[in-house]
């Protein structure tokens, strides 16, 4: 991640009305499966290797502490967390300039 130490998701709001969100994991590469950004080179041929995680289905915009977002949305924020091996900090969750989750 470049030296980061936290960062910051957005537009989580966007993704509430999908009833399942596909997160991409791998990439397929020849016979083999990497969990790392496939070089340049390989981009064209590389293919997504997909898990899929339940949508919340419901409006999190209002949302402003981590306990109110659905648990299906924290354990998606969780999951990417996880993936990047970075601590997500901050969860935006609308438009607005106060639509921030500041987890601690």
């Amino acid at each position: 991640m470049q030296g980061a130490t936290e960062i910051a998701l957005t537009k989580l709001d966007i993704l509430s009305y999908m009833e399942t969100i596909p997160v991409c994991t791998a990439y397929q590469l020849g016979s083999g499966v990497t969990e790392d950004f496939p070089f340049p080179t390989e981009q064209e041929t590389a293919k997504p290797v997909y898990e899929t995680m339940p949508g919340w289905g419901c409006d999190i915009g209002k949302a402003r502490v981590w306990a109110n977002l659905p648990v299906e949305a924290q354990r998606y924020v969780e999951r990417i967390e996880d993936a990047i091996r970075c601590p997500i900090r901050y969860v935006s969750v609308g438009a607005e300039r106060n639509a921030i989750i500041e987890r601690n």
